[in-house]
């Protein structure tokens, strides 16, 4: 297992976090699945584990705390909030109001007294940024969260964050957590040199592109992934930008082939390779899915591997621009680009 400093805080993290969305009724992970997986991670090297409130509306949280009980103190333990959590609008968002009360519901679930890095799942348009950043300042002061971060914000927000920290003499994020693969390379234009520019450490998600890199998604084969039950729209091959990911992954597949590599390998080694990125986010959803990703903990993909992949998906190009998260309101909201 390989380790690299996270941003500039200091902290040594493994350049493979155990993401536990999978656990619970998202992935259909039981207990004691969850508790093997982070078992083994743990026995790997790992030392980041990364959850949300939202995977399985906190059921994840409390498998982590349950797994996790005894030797906290040897994690760096993370997780986020501001997606919705129930029909109540005010229990989402990044005011102080939600932010304070969603943390103590965190810490209770996880069986903890602090977060290492508490995450803003998405940016919240409606909430200011000196809102959010002074009511996590207060919980770092009160000694609930080491550290925080984002989460797939925009790369002008995350300036904008930066410098309202600065001119408010607030705390600021220290991490960014963005979608980024092979087949998703977009923040390579805007976000990962932000990132690069004020020394955030990125902790990249979906690093296998919802399955497309695993292996499992071929030319001529069914496609029966976990992720393409409950999101069919991703893998129709009758949608254009479907159809190029699957010809793009046919080609990365002889590049691996190649290599000597498995899909998984090229794929997460392709990630970690980026001088930007600190670590990416593995969600095993079975001890064989986490056993076959660990097998590139130690993968560092040649200068003639990458520049192959370079020519199968140019740099910071994104495939399914559709499925990004980070889009500018005004690009979904017609409403928002007339007067």
């Amino acid at each position: 297992m390989q380790y690299r400093t996270l941003g500039r805080t200091g902290v040594q993290v493994s350049s493979l976090v155990l993401g536990a969305m999978n656990f619970g009724t998202i992935g259909r992970t039981t207990q004691d699945e969850a508790t093997a997986i982070i078992d083994a991670a743990l026995d790997a090297g790992i030392n980041l584990i990364d959850t949300a409130d939202r995977y399985s509306d906190g059921e994840s949280e409390e498998m982590v705390g349950k797994a996790i009980a005894g030797r906290r103190d040897d994690i760096v333990l993370a997780t986020k909030a501001s997606m919705p959590m129930g029909e109540e609008r005010n229990h989402q968002g990044s005011s102080r109001r939600w932010l304070v009360t969603e943390l103590d519901n965190s810490l209770r679930r996880l069986g903890v007294d602090h977060v290492d890095l508490y995450q803003i799942h998405r940016w919240d348009p409606s909430t200011s940024d000196e809102e959010t950043l002074s009511a996590l300042t207060d919980l770092q002061r009160a000694g609930k969260v080491r550290y925080f971060g984002s989460s797939t914000f925009p790369a002008y927000r995350l300036v904008q964050a930066q410098w309202a920290a600065r001119d408010n003499h607030l705390s600021r994020y220290v991490t960014e957590q963005p979608s980024y693969s092979i087949l998703q390379r977009g923040i390579e234009a805007h976000v990962l040199p932000v990132t690069e520019q004020y020394g955030l450490g990125v902790l990249a998600w979906s690093p296998l592109a919802s399955g497309w890199l695993s292996g499992a998604i071929r030319e001529g084969q069914e496609v029966t992934t976990s992720r393409s039950r409950f999101m069919p729209q991703r893998f129709d091959l009758t949608i254009p930008s479907n159809r190029a990911r699957l010809d793009a992954v046919e080609q990365l597949a002889t590049v691996a082939d190649q290599a000597g590599l498995t899909m998984i390998q090229l794929a997460l080694g392709f990630v970690t390779a980026h001088p930007a990125v600190t670590s990416a986010i593995i969600g095993p959803r079975t001890l064989d899915h986490l056993h076959s990703q660990l097998a590139a903990a130690d993968t560092v993909l040649p200068a003639d591997v990458l520049d192959a992949i370079d020519t199968i998906v140019a740099p910071g190009t994104d495939l399914a621009p559709q499925e990004k998260f980070d889009t500018p309101p005004a690009l979904l909201d017609p409403s928002l680009r007339r007067r």
